[in-house]
């Protein structure tokens, strides 16, 4: 024996509106999950355009830190076979006037390749 009136049944009206309302919100997590994916993706590629700038920066540190030493070590090495005061005075101050000059220009050359890593890490994508 079965009580019809103890079953519980869910009116269609309701079953329609629930039903409506889960495809909606199926189609919102959708539309969500595709935007988040595509942002994932540029994330990526802006990644791997601020590796390359960070890459371009890292040489050019090392390129000027290799020219730092080495201009360095041949001011030391001049040094050492000055025959007297003046010409120490003389090398240093050709010394000093020259890592002035590389260290201008190597901060002007960081600067531009630092703005250009920014700008390209910026920039949309096409």
């Amino acid at each position: 024996m079965t009580d019809d009136s103890r079953r519980f049944e869910i009116p269609k009206d309701m079953r329609a509106m629930a039903e409506a309302g889960f495809d909606q919100a199926r189609q919102t997590f959708e539309k969500f999950l595709a935007g988040a994916e595509a942002t994932a993706g540029s994330l990526e590629e802006r990644g791997a355009t601020v590796r390359a700038g960070a890459k371009d920066i890292g040489a050019k540190v090392l390129s000027y830190a290799e020219k730092n030493v080495q201009s360095s070590l041949d001011y030391a090495q001049s040094l050492v076979h000055a025959k007297d005061l003046p010409e120490v005075l003389k090398l240093h101050s050709e010394f000093i006037q020259g890592q002035m000059r590389s260290l201008a220009e190597q901060a002007s050359e960081m600067g531009q390749a630092i703005s250009r890593a920014a700008f390209d890490a910026t920039k949309p994508k096409a």
